[in-house]
């Protein structure tokens, strides 16, 4: 049997320079994509205008993450309805807030509940973030002063959280999530801004900022490829596992009628 010799990864192709950048918090908005395509994969519906901002519904259509560059100051928000015993909430985040950082707090709203109680301050005491009281305000900020993490209660005795990143230049951006954002999902999103793993940026994306760090690394197109189809396959497996178990459940009482529609469009 003759051996094939090994012809590369394709005819053309040829390696691109990445930045790995670090601290994560300031390394500019990046990719959208990296959120919509796993919402899709997770089941959420695109709700999108051509041309127009990004709005996506979770499958229950309790949820709703939009992410609008075209107004000032334009960004993320994530607006989940009143369902259940959870009152409506809000949580916003800058337009330069990374994509990394965001889906923290996105991906969880693909997740169910961890049965521990959250909390925030963990992720931020792991990664050495220095914690300070003044007055009724308490604050957590990243080791090379860059990012924050900020909590204090309202008149009303309701939690309120604020967090963030800036350079000495002032360049950044926000996050604030309304007294009723569930704390799981603050967790999560405190748990993906004191990461320390650096997040990829390619050429010409890099901010201009004396506080970042960069590697410079050689990517293949099809290596890109396949990291960000790895993260959707993921997403498809975990929507299938849920779904399953729904579906295999057994039921207490019986459903007298059901309703076979027809088939649904996609985009």
């Amino acid at each position: 049997m003759k051996k094939k010799q090994w012809q590369g990864w394709g005819p053309g192709e040829q390696a691109e320079q990445h930045y790995l950048v670090e601290p994560r918090a300031l390394a500019g908005g990046g990719n959208v994509r990296h959120i919509s395509e796993f919402l899709r994969a997770s089941g959420w519906r695109d709700k999108s205008k051509a041309g127009g901002p990004l709005h996506l519904e979770s499958p229950d259509r309790t949820v709703r993450v939009s992410y609008d560059p075209y107004v000032l100051p334009g960004g993320w928000t994530i607006h989940g309805q009143a369902n259940g015993n959870q009152a409506e909430w809000w949580a916003t985040l800058g337009r330069q807030a990374p994509v990394e950082i965001v889906a923290g707090l996105t991906d969880a709203l693909t997740r169910p509940r961890s049965a521990h109680a959250p909390n925030v301050w963990a992720p931020l005491e792991e990664q050495h973030w220095q914690a300070r009281a003044d007055g009724g305000h308490y604050t957590a900020t990243s080791p090379d002063g860059s990012a924050w993490m900020q909590f204090h209660h309202d008149p009303n005795g309701r939690a309120m959280w604020w967090s963030g990143a800036k350079d000495r230049q002032g360049n950044g951006w926000n996050a604030q999530f309304t007294p009723s954002t569930p704390m799981h999902l603050v967790q999560a999103f405190s748990t993906a801004l004191a990461s320390p793993e650096p997040v990829m940026r390619p050429r010409g994306r890099v901010p201009h900022s004396a506080q970042i760090r960069t590697t410079s690394v050689s990517v293949l197109p099809s290596q890109l490829s396949a990291w960000q189809q790895a993260r959707i396959t993921a997403a498809r497996a975990a929507t299938w596992a849920r779904n399953s178990v729904r579906t295999t459940r057994p039921r207490t009482t019986a459903r007298p009628h059901a309703y076979t529609g027809g088939a649904r469009t996609h985009r």
